[in-house]
Order: structure tokens, then C-alpha cells, then sequence
């Protein structure tokens, strides 16, 4: 559909409606690039338009520029309708360098718009990022729609006035970009020159540059012959509510300051700097208006340390790391098994082993999770599936850890972390009631009569042991690691008591109320099931849809606790033909399937750095489709 619109010269371009839209920006990494993507990004979310987004950029500070290594892109799918995924091609791609242009064609769809900085085409900057010929000119991107742009001339030009050296100048031509995709998709303006001018105050002079850039980005889109077209992506209809755009760790990190104030507590976090978890520790730092401490460690196991010690104090401790930082954490989370106490264990899943990929994500830290302890110590796992869904998740986990005195595991990744999508804002009554009631005198009678405070006396329903604040008179109690006696806490090497300890602190985890697994199964006979956990979810409920689209009959089911299991899991995984796991990892949930139900799932497996692609699924789910109606055909 193209509607005619009055350009500002009095000429009329032609606008096309659209129904969804998937830009990548990329560059070095000093070019701006996340900064660029997450303006536009906010803009998008203020216009109405359902959205998600997919930041990846390199570990380094800064990598070699100009090189492969040293792209930093940020890709935005927004849709007038609900979707998923960041998209599994870009229709946009705006390439500040050759680097940029090399490490990102590969993933265009066909007919792609290819938005780039001729300025930067130079035979150097040929030469580094491996051209040995210009592809603006050698007729290999012919079957793009390709603008080549003066990005770093025209953004030189429009700041003359500035005073600034060129090379201060330069560092602008990212908003000239931001300016010229704004227009071209009728983004809004407002929002993102009050947020220059606010960034840099201080230097006022900067903050003009910039916006003066943005503008200019703005006209040249409008006067130029080089875009004949702008886009309009429709807002979306969502459910009825207040929604802002929100990233999975600031989604996690209000989650933990409302589970705080809901349960009437102190909130504090204990943690260590490590990549892709920081942004908590930021966040919850600003926050000591809601009762909130923040401790930055010297390292890992110090991190922990202050949070157990905390819970032992009274708050809702909390640690956040990566999955090297969960190693690390491995003997004070088993401390936290043994003495019962709330605290949850934040793991922001990155590629691993060792440092591995720090800023690429992967799901492979589950085992880690469930066994990485000595001895018996069971954990219970909690799993978000979209960066939204963090912020319910810190609910939930919060809530087990305070109802049954445990440590528990929310297992987020890099991909929900840095990924953002709309949120709509909860009324404060519609957020569980977590409140906390101490014990303030003895809860147990000896046999002689007298009164008497039993710290490890449970709670028949829930299995949990009363948490006693210090200092409360007659609640004085020991701790430490080695094993209690069962209702006294004294230490105890009594084999029958650490049998018995054993088995009841699994059995509290077994217990734990998880909801019924629910399935979606539109026409109730489909005979492949795809069951996903984590940040897969957005990717498969995208290649459902795919498959019913073409008329193909698959169930869908999503893990939202990994520890325990939902007490149905079990019936469903045997009541369908075929059950299809797609992890990014070696198969580590499909291991935990196979031995606890003996079914014998299907894996689908990558470990990339990066989410799985709908397209990519949806050619699973095809096959599987195919063979059972081969089989059922023999």
C-alpha cells in the first residue's frame, strides 16, 4: 500500500505502509552504534510499535578499527502487529565502514536497503576489512537497493559553524544517521534531542553539534533525490495498559526492588562486576531510595559472602554474575543449602567455557546451576523467557527463596539482558504479597517443659525452618557449614540425621508450588510437541506460527522453572509422538528429560553467541512433520 505525502519543499514523496521493519545498524565500536540503535529504539517505543531488539557488539573496549573483529552492530525489528524475535534478516542495513558492510551482508534478506558511508570507502579501509575491490563500485551488491551517503562530509558540513576540529566533528555523523532513518521511518524527534541535550549538559556546545546533525540527518532524507521513498510502520495494538520499553536487566532489576518492597525487607546485592550482569549492580545503586544496598566486592566469592551474610542479617541477599562467577560462587551457595537462608543467585548466561565469548549469549550454564556444588545440594532454577518476563521472574524467585529458605538460581543470558521489547507497567495489587513474618520467641517445648527456640524446626507445609533475625532475645542459634541435627541446628555427624537432612532439604525443592505446565495446542491433535526454557522462547513461538501458517499441527509448551519440574511435565512429554528441545547448549535440558522421564527427546542444538533464527526452527518442525507422515505412510 503508497499513500502520496507533501515533502517540506512542496514536493510529494511517496509513503509505503509497512507492516514490520528489521534495521541493523553497524560500525567500530566507537561509532556509536548501540547509543544509535537504542534512540531509535526509544523513539519506536513512544510512536506505539510492538518491538525487540538484538545489541551485539565485541568484547574488546575497543577492537582494531576498521577491522572485522572491531564491528559493533544493533538490530530493531517493530512491527504494527505482536512479534517475537529481533528478526532473522535485516530489510535495513546502515554500514558506517567497509568492516561494518563485510561482517554484516551475509545476513541481509533479498532486496535489502544498504545504507552506507562512502566517505569511508577508502582503499585502506578497503584493504583492512579484506575487499579487493570496492563493492560500491565492482557490481556486487547490485541485487541490493544500495544508498551510498556522505555520511562524514555531510555531517563535517552541517557543524561547520561548531568550531570544532574535524575529528570532533566526525563523532556526530552517528546522529546524522539517526536523523536520516528517523525520516525515513516517520520516527518521532523530540524525544531524542531532549535526550542529547540532557547526556550533555555539561558541554552544551556538544549537545547542539549533535542535534544540529540530527536535524540535518532529518533534511537530507527529506531533500534528497537518493530516497525517493519513507516508510510507515502503524503502532501496534497491545493489551490496555501503561508500557514503556525495557531491557531484561533493568526488567530484573526492578523485579528484585519490588520483591524487596512486597516482602517488607531490605534489599541488598552483593556482586561482583562481570559482563553481561553488570547492569544490575548499576541499576539497584540507584535505587537507595527503596531501602537498597549495593556492595561492590573485590571479587566473586567476597560478592556472595556479603549477600548470604545479609540474608543471614534479615534482607533478601542477592548475587549477580556470569557463569565464571558462578564457579567461583560454588561453596558459599552451597553454604546457603545448609543453612537455609533465602538468596538468589542471579546467573546472566554468556558463551563459554572459561572467559569464552563475554558479550555473546548461550544457555549452557543450566547443569552448572542444577549440580555445580559438592554434595547434596539441591537448588531450585527459575528461567525468564522474554526481557520483559525478568521482571516476574525476580518475583518468583524471591518468593521461593522466602517461602521455603533456600538459595535460588534465575538463570536470565545475554541475549534477555541487552535485548528490549515493551512492557506493560503493573498496578502494585496485582504483584504477590511476599511478606515476611520472624519468629520473636521460642517455637518448641522440651520434655522438662521448658520453652525452647528450634531453628531448624520446619514448617509442615512448606519444609521451611524458621528465620531468625540476630540479635532477637532467645533466638540465639548456630550456623556454619558442617551438618545440624534435625530441629536444633547443634552440629551433627550422626549418619542417620545427615540422611535424613539430605533427604528433606531435597524434598523441600521437590515441593516447591510450580504452577502445571500448560500447553498450546490450537487444534488438540497435534502429534509434535517443541518445549523450549529460556530466551528460546521468542524464536519458537516464531516458528510455530510459521508452520500453522502452512497448516502444519505442532504443540508448543515453555519452561519456566527448571528446578523443580511442573508435576505434569512428565504426561505431557509422553502423550505426543515427538518432542523437539531447542537449547543453546549441547542438549543439557533434553539430558535432564531423557533421565528423569526416559522419553527420548529430540535436540536441537547451536551455540553461536547468538539466538536461534525462527526460520531456522520452523525447518526443524517441517521435518519433523515430514517424517512422521513418512512413517505413518510405511
Amino acid at each position: 500500500m503508497t499513500t502520496e505525502a507533501l515533502s517540506g519543499e512542496g514536493r510529494l514523496k511517496p509513503v509505503r505502509q509497512l507492516d514490520r521493519v528489521i534495521i541493523r545498524f553497524a560500525g567500530d565500536s566507537g561509532d556509536g552504534m548501540q547509543l544509535t540503535g537504542d534512540r531509535f529504539t526509544s523513539e519506536t517505543a513512544s510512536f506505539g510499535n510492538d518491538l525487540s531488539t538484538l545489541p551485539n557488539y565485541p568484547a574488546e573496549i575497543r577492537a582494531p578499527a576498521g577491522t572485522l573483529p572491531g564491528v559493533s552492530s544493533f538490530q530493531l525489528h517493530f512491527a504494527d502487529h505482536d512479534i517475537l524475535t529481533p528478526g532473522d534478516a535485516p530489510n535495513v542495513l546502515v554500514a558506517m565502514n567497509p568492516a561494518a558492510l563485510k561482517a554484516n551482508l551475509p545476513d541481509l534478506a533479498g532486496a535489502a536497503e544498504i545504507i552506507v558511508d562512502t566517505d569511508e570507502f577508502t582503499p585502506r579501509a578497503l584493504a583492512k576489512a579484506g575487499y579487493a575491490s570496492d563493492p560500491l563500485a565492482d557490481g556486487s551488491l547490485e541485487r541490493y537497493r544500495l544508498h551510498g551517503v556522505p555520511l562524514t562530509t555531510l555531517t563535517v558540513g552541517a557543524l561547520k559553524d561548531f568550531g570544532l576540529s574535524r575529528k570532533e566533528a566526525e563523532r556526530s555523523k552517528n546522529m546524522f544517521a539517526l536523523g536520516l532513518l528517523s525520516w525515513m521511518y516517520h520516527r518521532p524527534t523530540e524525544g531524542t534531542e531532549t535526550f542529547l541535550r540532557r547526556k550533555f549538559a555539561k558541554k552544551p556546545q556538544i549537545a547542539e553539534a549533535n542535534v544540529t546533525a540530527f536535524r540535518a540527518g532529518w533534511n537530507y532524507g527529506e531533500t534528497t533525490e537518493t530516497f525517493a521513498v519513507s516508510y510507515e510502520v502503524a503502532p501496534a495494538r497491545l493489551p490496555v495498559g501503561t508500557y514503556r520499553n525495557i531491557a531484561g536487566n533493568l526488567a530484573l532489576s526492578y523485579g528484585l526492588i519490588a520483591a524487596a518492597e512486597r516482602a517488607q525487607i531490605p534489599l541488598f546485592l552483593g556482586s561482583y562486576p562481570i559482563t553481561p550482569a553488570s547492569d544490575i549492580l548499576h541499576e539497584l545503586s540507584r535505587h537507595k531510595n527503596f531501602g537498597v544496598r549495593t556492595f561492590q566486592a573485590e571479587d566473586e566469592i567476597a560478592g556472595i559472602g556479603a549477600a548470604l551474610g545479609a540474608a543471614f542479617g534479615g534482607a533478601l541477599g542477592v548475587t549477580t554474575t556470569s557463569g565464571p562467577g558462578v564457579a567461583l560462587k560454588s561453596e558459599t551457595i552451597g553454604l546457603a543449602v545448609s543453612l537455609e537462608l533465602p538468596l538468589v543467585i542471579v546467573d546472566i548466561q554468556r558463551g563459554g567455557p572459561s572467559t569464552g565469548l563475554p558479550t555473546k549469549t548461550e544457555q549452557a550454564d543450566l547443569l552448572q546451576a542444577m549440580f555445580g556444588r559438592n554434595g547434596e545440594a539441591p537448588v531450585p532454577i527459575v528461567a525468564p523467557a522474554t526481557p520483559a518476563e525478568c521482571f516476574d521472574a525476580a518475583l518468583q524467585a524471591a518468593r521461593i527463596a522466602l517461602t521455603y529458605r533456600t538459595p535460588v538460581f534465575l538463570l536470565s543470558d545475554g541475549y534477555l539482558a541487552n535485548g528490549s521489547e515493551p512492557w506493560r507497567i503493573p498496578d502494585v495489587g496485582e504483584l504477590p504479597d511476599l511478606t515476611v513474618e520472624f519468629p520473636s520467641g521460642p517455637n518448641h517445648v522440651l520434655p522438662d517443659g521448658t520453652p525452647a527456640f528450634w531453628p531448624y524446626k520446619r514448617d509442615p507445609l512448606t519444609l521451611a525452618r524458621p528465620w531468625a533475625v540476630p540479635g532477637t532475645p532467645g533466638l540465639e542459634h548456630r550456623i556454619g557449614g558442617i551438618e545440624k541435627e534435625d530441629g536444633t541446628g547443634n552440629i551433627s555427624y550422626d549418619p542417620a540425621n545427615h540422611d535424613l537432612m539430605v533427604r528433606t532439604r531435597q524434598a523441600k525443592v521437590d515441593g516447591i508450588d510450580v504452577p502445571d505446565l500448560t500447553v498450546d495446542d490450537p487444534t488438540g491433535d497435534a502429534r509434535v510437541l517443541i518445549l523450549g526454557w529460556g530466551s528460546t522462547y521468542g524464536p519458537i513461538t516464531a516458528a510455530v506460527r510459521r508452520v500453522r501458517a502452512d497448516g502444519g499441527r505442532v504443540a508448543q509448551a515453555h519452561l519456566r522453572t527448571l528446578n523443580p519440574f511442573p508435576a505434569n511435565l512428565g504426561a505431557i512429554l509422553r502423550s505426543f509422538r515427538r518432542v523437539i528441545v531447542p537449547e543453546m547448549n549441547l542438549g543439557q535440558l533434553a539430558l535432564l528429560l531423557r533421565a528423569r522421564y526416559l522419553v527420548d527427546v529430540q535436540s536441537c542444538n547451536q551455540v553461536r553467541g547468538l539466538p536461534f533464527k525462527a526460520a531456522e526452527l520452523s525447518g526443524v518442525l517441517a521435518a519433523a512433520l515430514s517424517t512422521l507422515t513418512s512413517e505413518d505412510q510405511r
